[in-house]
C-alpha cells in the first residue's frame, strides 16, 4: 500500500469500527426490546450484526474510494464531515431506540439518518460514481430497518 493510501484508509477503517463498536454497545436486545411486538416479516436477530458488518464494510471502501477522488481539499473536507455526521446519525438511532426505548423518536430520527445517506450518495457521486454506488446498500438497509421501525411504533404505540 502506498503512502497516499495509509492516513485514508487508517481513518476511514477506525472510524467504521469507532462506530460499530459504539452503536453496538448501546443496542440493548434485553427484556424491553424482546417484548415488543414486531411484524411477521421482522428478520431474525442474527441477520442484523451480519447485516451491518456488510454495511459497514461497504461504507467504509466508500469513504476511502470518495476521500481519494476529490478533487480538491475542501471536497475531501465535506467527505470527511458527510461520513462523520452520519456515523453520529446512525449511533444515535440506536441510542433513541435502544437506551431511550423510545420508537416514535428513533423513526422521526431514520428519516434523517436516510436523508443523509442519500446526501452522500449525491455528494460523492459528482466525483465517485464507485462511491456513490457502494452506499445504495446501506440507503436500502435503511429504508428496511425504517419501515420496520414504523412497523414497531404501530405496533407497540404510545411510548413515553
Amino acid at each position: 500500500m502506498n503512502r497516499m493510501m495509509i492516513i485514508p484508509v487508517t481513518v476511514a477503517t477506525v472510524a467504521a469500527l469507532c462506530v460499530a463498536a459504539l452503536g453496538a454497545t448501546v443496542t440493548d436486545l434485553g427484556p424491553w426490546y424482546q417484548g415488543l411486538a414486531k411484524p411477521g416479516w421482522n428478520p431474525p436477530d442474527v441477520v442484523f450484526p451480519i447485516g451491518w458488518t456488510v454495511i459497514y464494510a461497504l461504507i467504509t471502501v466508500s469513504a476511502i474510494t470518495a476521500w481519494r477522488a476529490a478533487r480538491t481539499s475542501a471536497q475531501a473536507e465535506w467527505v470527511i464531515g458527510l461520513f462523520a455526521f452520519n456515523g453520529f446519525l446512525n449511533i444515535t438511532w440506536s441510542l433513541i431506540f435502544f437506551r431511550l426505548q423510545r420508537p416514535d423518536w428513533a423513526f422521526a430520527e431514520v428519516i434523517l439518518l436516510w436523508l443523509s445517506i442519500l446526501a452522500l450518495i449525491i455528494y460523492c457521486g459528482r466525483f465517485s460514481k464507485q462511491a456513490a454506488l457502494l452506499l445504495l446498500p446501506y440507503l436500502g438497509w435503511v429504508s428496511f430497518a425504517g419501515a420496520l421501525n414504523w412497523a414497531v411504533v404501530e405496533l407497540n404505540a404510545p411510548f413515553g
